[in-house]
């Protein structure tokens, strides 16, 4: 099942993609429901409002889709270096903050972005000239938990995931290098794109899974879930150890190697380039990039 958040042009709904992808039937929800996004499902008792007798086309309508989580209801949980060949890159472009150059990590590193960073697709991610002038893009499959709990075993922790979303996790290189961590690098405002759906985790397969980055029709990153250094299940366990996750908690998994900083030179972003994620089945994120203010 795939779930989209979605603006016509008389309100917000919640609906369900149809197989072909043609169109979207929305919930039975009230707008203020509705505008939660996902959270107004994963708040529920487990039970999904009825669907709607009515079906809303992509094309021949005026929809904008938006973030599945539009404001998310706390900090996003990300997980940095988790790809071997995209610490090799940060190490070797002078990103490292972390001071294990090449060295793998031992455990999860564990950072987060705002809730107010998240756009959707088609959103313009902003680039202020005065804060930061190396803007990078970083694909990334992201986690939904559907079920919370604490201390929760590796073994039982994808039964507390809805499902998955794509994010971009939008970082200003120069001020994470600046400030040697990296909140501030990684929640300026629209500093997370998120969707275009949230698909049930039944619907993809963690050991095999692309994750691929274009810019500009350029094929930048070209990774797999199945190479992340700390799966999915590892990534739940330790963060739960001693944070309780709630239903709607979103986790970013980490980029495959291909980022801007990654290049030499490198090549950051500009206004007037156009980011593409895919992760099959989710979808295709796409984001073009804006000089700030956006207008």
């Amino acid at each position: 099942m795939r779930i989209a958040a979605y603006r016509t042009a008389t309100r917000v709904e919640l609906g369900v993609l149809a197989p072909d992808g043609a169109s979207l039937q929305p919930f039975e929800l009230s707008e203020d429901e509705a505008r939660r996004g996902l959270l107004a499902l994963l708040e529920r008792d487990g039970s999904l409002p009825p669907l709607r007798d009515v079906a809303q086309r992509l094309a021949g309508e005026v929809l904008t889709v938006l973030a599945p989580i539009p404001r998310p209801r706390r900090n996003l949980f990300c997980v940095g270096k988790n790809y071997h060949a995209h610490v090799a890159e940060i190490a070797r472009g002078g990103f490292d903050t972390t001071g294990r150059g090449t060295q793998a990590a031992p455990a999860p590193i564990v950072f987060s972005k705002l809730p107010e960073c998240v756009i959707g697709p088609g959103a313009a991610i902003p680039r202020d000239a005065c804060v930061t002038g190396a803007l990078d893009y970083e694909a990334e499959l992201a986690v939904v938990i559907g079920r919370g709990g604490r201390a929760i075993a590796r073994e039982r922790a994808l039964e507390h995931v809805w499902g998955y979303t794509i994010v971009n996790d939008v970082t200003a290189r120069d001020v994470q290098k600046r400030h040697q961590q990296w909140l501030l690098g990684k929640s300026q405002d629209g500093f997370c794109p998120m969707g275009p759906y949230a698909v049930t985790r039944d619907e993809l397969d963690l050991d095999d899974t692309p994750v691929r980055c274009y810019v500009n029709d350029e094929l930048r990153q070209d990774g797999n879930t199945g190479l992340m250094m700390f799966d999915v299940p590892a990534l739940i366990a330790s963060i739960s150890a001693g944070i309780t996750l709630l239903p709607g908690d979103v986790i970013a998994t980490g980029t495959p190697a291909g980022v801007g900083a990654g290049f030499d030179p490198p090549r950051f972003l500009v206004p007037g380039d156009v980011v593409r994620i895919e992760i099959p089945p989710i979808g295709v994120l796409e984001n073009p990039v804006a000089a700030w203010p956006v207008s």
